[in-house]
């Protein structure tokens, strides 16, 4: 199994910058792919941004310029900064991993808890 665990969430005003992270743990064999999704009240989940193993990323539109997603020093880390925030940026924000396990020869994809973002003046 795998466990995503978020940090970096919380309050900020209009124009400010918020970090996000996660961390995977777990009997891992291999990660594919790592980013964030995000969910707004009475909308689908949708793109944030995400980072294969290979260093390449894709970008929602809504975020280009503004948010980049990177990997983290540590192994199986992923960071996303987040600047110029907007209050539509306001949204519970969801990191995934896609991932092989030492007893599976699939990957799946998995899902941390979700890290409350609020921008707020």
């Amino acid at each position: 199994q795998v466990q995503l665990v978020e940090s970096g969430g919380g309050l900020v005003q209009p124009g400010g910058s918020l970090r996000l992270s996660c961390a995977a743990s777990g009997t891992i064999f291999s990660i594919n792919l790592m980013g964030w999704y995000r969910q707004a009240p009475g909308k689908q989940r949708e793109l944030v941004a995400v980072i294969a193993s290979g260093g390449s990323t894709n970008y929602a539109d809504s975020g280009k310029g503004r948010f980049t997603i990177s990997r983290g020093n540590a192994k199986n880390t992923v960071h996303l900064q987040m600047n110029s925030l907007k209050p539509e940026d306001t949204a519970a924000y969801y990191c995934l991993a896609d991932a092989r396990t030492y007893s599976s020869t699939a990957n799946y994809r998995y899902w941390g808890q979700g890290t409350q973002v609020t921008v707020s003046s």
